[in-house]
């Protein structure tokens, strides 16, 4: 193709150039990223859905498998969970798994990077796709709106976990290389008040309801559902309440845990479809094991001592195996491993209990304590326990942040989020972790992105 004399306003992106894009992503650094030859000034043509389609359905695919959100190892769930209070690692030496576990991270670590670089490339496959929707002529503005606010959900997505592991972070909005080779570090209120921005028009902009009704595209319940929680972050109680309660409102209720981990589930709000049909989630495989001592990771004992008894989350959601002296438990939200016929899981992101959760420490903060407590009654009732009974307002905020650590474990750093955005980690992880410091509440920043761009100096307390 001849750039220079095509006559639109940008080239066109073919759904073999995506692919060449996303393979480029990943062993180029983001600050380093320069625009294939065949785009002027990094913009992109969409011209047909199918191609839309294809860059939309990539970036959950690398969340899926690679980056951020996976449910390999490489994925928060289980590096969150060793960093904080509920995975043991048993490994051998030189695993990643070692170093989030001693909370020993360093600005040269290769999965500290591959966070930042893995997170910043899909960013700009998001950008890539709403800057393509700006003024087009080959979709209608209903089109348009629908694509753009999809990756908006996505930008705003990864940049809420980038800023909540890295502290401040440059919200990146466009793919000129030039502008983003020099992004400097955005203070929390620029990054909220652009988390916000995304999700509203994504909110605004998406169908009510995903279209193939398996939740594995986001909807505007999708976009609502991640709202509450930026909300609840922010300590802006009165939304944080009102998203929470739409979501709810919309949502069916599931009172089998069994089932909830399950595809079909009623309660799922976002999914990532396995890549392959008949293939299982990569959670199970992450972290079931069958032999004892376990051969990586486990459950701790202080998670699984915390349980209250009677609570079904126990046994159904954990599995132990022992070695005669000693039982070690694994999360078993996720069942079916690789290799067995069922393709009944999918990797869930966002479920309905969580809404109920945000919604409970809000009508707290708010003064509802009738409300609060109805809310955390339906989250135990479901467990198997008992109804709280009514209680002061710090109380019924320990109560829930206890029924927020028995639900979410090992479910996307949910546990390491409640400690750090309540102040609680240094109290917790202290007395639990010998190597803690209170400057590992936020990850260094990759050594080689401050070489190439000394605008996101300085580096992180601590490193």
């Amino acid at each position: 193709m001849e750039t220079k004399k095509n006559i639109y306003r940008r080239p066109l992106f073919s759904i073999l150039a995506i692919t060449s894009l996303f393979a480029l992503f990943s062993c180029q650094e983001f600050v380093e990223l320069d625009p294939p030859n065949y785009l002027i000034s990094g913009e992109t043509l969409f011209t047909d859905k199918g191609t839309v389609e294809a860059a939309i359905l990539g970036i959950y695919g690398k969340l899926r498998t690679n980056v951020l959100l996976t449910g390999s190892s490489e994925g928060l769930s289980n590096l969150m969970g060793n960093y904080a209070d509920e995975m043991d690692f048993y490994g051998d030496l030189n695993l990643a798994d070692e170093d989030f576990f001693k909370n020993n991270l360093l600005a040269t670590n290769q999965t500290v990077e591959s966070v930042w670089n893995g997170s910043y490339n899909l960013i700009y496959s998001a950008n890539a796709i709403i800057e393509g929707m700006e003024d087009s002529l080959y979709f209608s503005p209903e089109e348009a709106a629908q694509f753009s606010g999809e990756a908006k959900f996505l930008r705003a997505l990864i940049h809420f976990y980038l800023y909540n592991l890295y502290g401040e972070v440059p919200y990146v909005k466009t793919t000129n290389y030039i502008e983003n080779k020099t992004v400097k570090r955005d203070s929390k209120e620029t990054v909220y008040s652009n988390l916000i921005a995304d999700l509203i028009d994504a909110k605004n902009s998406l169908p009510d309801l995903d279209p193939s009704d398996e939740h594995v595209r986001a909807d505007a319940l999708t976009a609502t559902a991640l709202l509450a929680r930026v909300y609840l972050y922010n300590e802006q109680w009165q939304a944080a309440e009102e998203m929470a309660s739409l979501v709810i409102a919309n949502t069916t209720w599931e009172t089998d845990l069994e089932s909830v981990f399950l595809k079909e589930s009623p309660t799922t709000i976002l999914q990532l479809m396995p890549e392959f049909d008949g293939m299982n989630t990569l959670e199970a495989q992450t972290f079931i094991f069958e032999t004892a001592p376990p051969p990586v990771r486990a459950l701790t004992f202080n998670l699984m001592d915390g349980f209250e008894e009677g609570d079904l989350r126990k046994s159904i959601w954990t599995q132990g195996v022992s070695d005669g002296t000693q039982t070690f438990y694994y999360p078993f939200k996720y069942q079916h491993q690789a290799g067995e016929s069922s393709n009944s899981e999918y990797s869930i992101l966002f479920r309905l209990a969580e809404q109920f959760l945000i919604r409970a420490e809000a009508r707290t903060k708010l003064g509802d304590m009738a409300g609060a407590q109805a809310d955390l009654n339906i989250i135990r009732t479901r467990a198997g326990l008992p109804a709280i009974q009514p209680m002061g307002n710090d109380a019924m905020i320990q109560a829930i942040l206890k029924e927020r650590r028995f639900e979410f474990f090992t479910e996307h750093g949910h546990r390491f989020f409640d400690l750090k955005r309540t102040n609680n980690l240094d109290n917790i992880l202290g007395s639990l972790k010998p190597s803690w410091k209170s400057t590992d509440k936020l990850f260094p920043l990759p050594e080689r992105e401050l070489k190439v761009n000394p605008n996101l100096e300085p580096q992180n307390p601590g490193y």
